[in-house]
């Protein structure tokens, strides 16, 4: 996967992906790339950047009632589930492609199968709670902890090492709690709507299982979940990579953290005395402790009971699932109905069967010539932050021959991976669909046990082929670009050359960006965690970055519900450097190749930064954008625009954004880092 690219000679080179006429036909948007239609011309560019791109768009378009969100990312990703649909679909009818094939179609027909599910009812849970109420011991409770399909109030997975990239170590971190953090601990009408609602159903779903004394044991759970929200640490501290690299060994884990059974929790992973470990977040995992010991057993048998019917209940029958969605789905994410059940399939199988999936999906779904033409487009951004890195005023020579070589040594990823070696699931059953969730369980902590004791595989990529996500890997300093984000409107290659880099171009320079954003910044060329930086220029990037994360405190999606600057800073860091770097090579691309023709009445530089906007058009409503503003790393997409082109001095000068207008920042308080 991660193979380092050559140097490309970039004048010599046309940029197929960009250039108007490399390939036959009109792009999917319009006539050369840009979704005129959904303007609001009436809207002034300084005063709402976002609207005036997307504004007639967002007064037409309604989001689904199966949806949290309408947009472009949504429509790319409802057209990758429809491809992944047909390659499911023909496993389920006739399987090719040998074991696996057979496996995904099996499993998608056990999903499929509602009457078998229906038939089992209730009875198809006995043997796992049978198994919880066995436990007569906090030492029995924390062995539950450690096995497939129970929740534990700790995650513990093998993670690539952060001061040898070479290597795994197993990571011990907070673990998941029913609602997000917040929820258990902010006041007012909507946390105490939700937490109402939440307890409604941690009693309904014990009561639809016949378990007694619901009423009496939902008290229990949620004052037990709360116990554990307050000593969890938020997002924002989470995302902290001086904070979470805390390196212990097994010996003085267990005398640190002594309330643990580290015997029982750690069994499957034969770690000697001597062998690392990494505490994410101290003070929380500690905390956990003293309330693993203080809680009754009983208390956490309720709480693992209802944790297993809850984490599982869209394999149960429908009285189940149907209570769960109207928790997650409606309450919190406010949908007003359920996808259909072939989305959720689909979604499933990419879970368990994702490497198997992506393998025929790449086959089938990616011309290989996009990888050619993302690479040069990979090859054009990068020149464009080693200008701007070489003319940084801020950064000291010392530091910036660091940045120099991390960007010369970073890797693009493009498609898919070079090989898909499969991963077993255990016996997967036509008729049994619980049971094949919990096999499959079974199986990834085997493989993650079996993986701490090897070397990182250098192919193996964090994400499938099919889904609708690019990255950054810090370990491996590489951009990632799975096959299915390289579709329109993100990546086209009929298009005007502006709109491709407005958009793939300023994803391309966004990923990159995260190599050198708060968190980034402190891994090297190789993926080592080190501070390569002298404190002149570690002083100078704070200063920047700590401006940046003000002015996004001061957007307010909701009355009352504030963007975190702290939490989404750095993307923020990424959605600005992309942008400039991708707008840099752009201006290089016009010099090679001429200026840019005005189409429709818009310059190229407008249509660059046009494009930019329309690849950011979402919609959200109100119930989801509340939650994401509390647990998601990204502002919401009205302020990823206009929050991110305030400080680009380019579009004030291509839309002649002046002093009064609504987004307008002078000069001297705009935020410039790469």
């Amino acid at each position: 996967m991660r193979t380092r690219l050559s140097q490309l000679a970039l004048a010599a080179l046309s940029l197929a992906a960009a250039a108007p006429a490399t390939a036959v036909g009109l792009p999917e948007y319009g006539t050369f790339g840009l979704d005129l239609d959904a303007r609001s011309t009436a809207v002034k560019p300084g005063n709402d950047f976002w609207s005036y791109a997307n504004g007639g768009w967002a007064q037409r378009t309604q989001i689904g009632p199966t949806m949290d969100a309408a947009g472009v990312t949504v429509l790319m990703h409802e057209n990758a589930s429809s491809n992944v649909r047909r390659i499911v679909e023909d496993m389920a009818r006739q399987p090719a492609y040998g074991t696996a094939g057979q496996q995904i179609g099996k499993l998608y027909l056990s999903w499929m199968n509602e009457a078998a599910i229906e038939a089992r009812g209730p009875a198809a849970l006995r043997p796992y709670l049978a198994r919880i109420q066995s436990a007569s011991s906090h030492a029995a409770v924390q062995a539950l902890f450690a096995e497939a399909g129970y929740a534990s109030p700790l995650a513990i997975e093998p993670d690539v090492h952060p001061a040898d990239p070479r290597r795994y170590i197993l990571n011990i971190a907070q673990g998941e709690l029913g609602l997000p953090r917040d929820y258990y601990l902010k006041e007012g009408g909507e946390y105490a709507r939700v937490r109402s609602a939440y307890r409604a159903y941690v009693r309904q779903v014990q009561e639809l299982a016949g378990m007694d004394g619901a009423e009496a044991k939902a008290d229990a759970i949620i004052a037990l979940e709360t116990a554990l929200a307050k000593v969890h640490w938020t997002m924002a501290e989470s995302r902290e990579q001086s904070k979470t690299s805390n390196i212990e060994t097994r010996a003085s884990l267990e005398a640190k953290y002594a309330e643990f059974d580290w015997t029982r929790l750690l069994a499957s992973y034969a770690l000697p005395p001597a062998a690392e470990v990494l505490v994410m977040q101290e003070s929380a995992v500690k905390e956990i402790g003293r309330i693993v010991a203080a809680t009754p057993v009983q208390d956490w048998k309720d709480y693992l009971a209802y944790r297993f019917i809850s984490d599982h209940a869209e394999s149960l029958p429908a009285s189940f699932a149907n209570a769960r969605f109207e928790l997650y789905g409606r309450t919190l994410a406010g949908l007003q109905s359920r996808p259909e059940r072939w989305k959720r399939g689909v979604q499933l199988v990419n879970s368990i069967f994702g490497e198997e999936v992506g393998r025929i999906y790449v086959e089938r779904h990616y011309p290989q010539a996009a990888s050619r033409q993302m690479r040069e487009l990979v090859e054009d951004v990068r020149a464009a932050y080693r200008d701007r890195i070489s003319a940084s005023s801020w950064m000291d020579s010392a530091t910036r021959q660091k940045a120099l070589a991390k960007l010369s040594a970073l890797k693009a990823l493009i498609g898919g991976p070079d090989s898909y070696p499969g991963r077993a699931a255990g016996a997967i059953e036509k008729d049994d669909l619980l049971g094949n969730l919990v096999r499959a369980d079974a199986a990834a902590r085997k493989r993650g046990a079996e993986r701490l004791h090897k070397p990182v595989d250098p192919a193996e990529w964090l994400v499938t082929p099919q889904t609708m996500n690019a990255y950054y890997d810090y370990h491996s300093n590489a951009i990632v670009f799975p096959a299915a984000m390289l579709q329109a409107p993100f990546f086209d290659p009929r298009a005007d050359a502006a709109v491709n880099y407005g958009t793939i171009g300023a994803l391309i320079g966004h990923e990159m960006g995260h190599g050198f954003d708060d968190q980034g910044r402190q891994y090297g060329a190789d993926g080592t965690r080190e501070n390569w930086w002298t404190e002149a220029s570690a002083q100078s990037f704070q200063r920047r970055a700590d401006a940046l994360a003000a002015q996004y405190d001061h957007y307010q999606p909701l009355p009352g519900a504030q963007v975190n600057g702290k939490l989404t800073l750095g993307e923020n860091i990424a959605d600005l450097s992309g942008v400039e770097a991708a707008y840099a090579a752009y201006q290089s691309y016009q010099k090679r190749h001429g200026k840019a023709k005005v189409l429709a009445g818009l310059s190229g530089e407008q249509r660059f930064f046009m494009a930019f906007a329309q690849g950011r058009r979402a919609k959200v409503n109100e119930a989801a954008m509340r939650q994401l503003l509390v647990i998601d790393t990204h502002a919401p997409s009205l302020f990823r625009v206009n929050g991110t082109l305030r400080n680009v001095d380019a579009w004030y000068r291509a839309f002649n954004v002046q002093r009064g207008d609504a987004f307008y920042l002078a000069p001297a308080e705009r935020v410039h880092i790469w």
